[in-house]
């Protein structure tokens, strides 16, 4: 009885922690996952960072992303690059301290604005090649009219 007492309490937890039945159906629909744990910091995107020890280890440290980035609507269309290095680590376990309580050592590398990942999409790099093609389509002979 004290097993369902509790699958009770976390079930309410959920709600709670998502704004209620509705913000757990949309959490569920936007990255297939709901947790509830302490909010360990914000960044400077709006990220919200969490963390739960009563999960395993590699999956009790979570983001939510923020729905707006610069300028744009982010909310169905997360990207794991929208992350900044400095939560990166913290995300990933390389250190245990999050950015909040350790700021990092400021980078010359590390851009001010996020750049969004381009991958499969229209403006994505696509490099010019230089060499000449070892295959060439065939084109079929025009019709002449006279």
């Amino acid at each position: 009885m004290a097993e369902y007492l509790q699958v009770f309490r976390r079930a309410v937890q959920q709600l709670r922690g998502h704004g209620g039945v509705r913000g757990v159906v949309m959490q569920l629909l936007r990255v297939n996952d709901v947790k509830t744990g302490a909010v360990v910091g914000v960044d400077k995107f709006g990220n919200k960072y969490f963390e739960d020890n009563r999960y395993f280890f590699g999956r009790h440290r979570w983001v939510i992303y923020a729905e707006e980035m610069n300028g744009k609507n982010t909310y169905w269309e997360v990207d794991g690059s929208m992350v900044p290095p400095e939560w990166h680590r913290w995300l990933h376990c390389i250190t245990d301290n999050p950015p909040t309580t350790h700021p990092p050592v400021p980078r010359k590398f590390i851009w001010e604005n996020h750049k969004f990942n381009l991958s499969g999409s229209a403006s994505r790099y696509v490099p010019y090649s230089t060499t000449r093609k070892k295959i060439h389509e065939w084109v079929p002979p025009q019709a002449t009219t006279k």
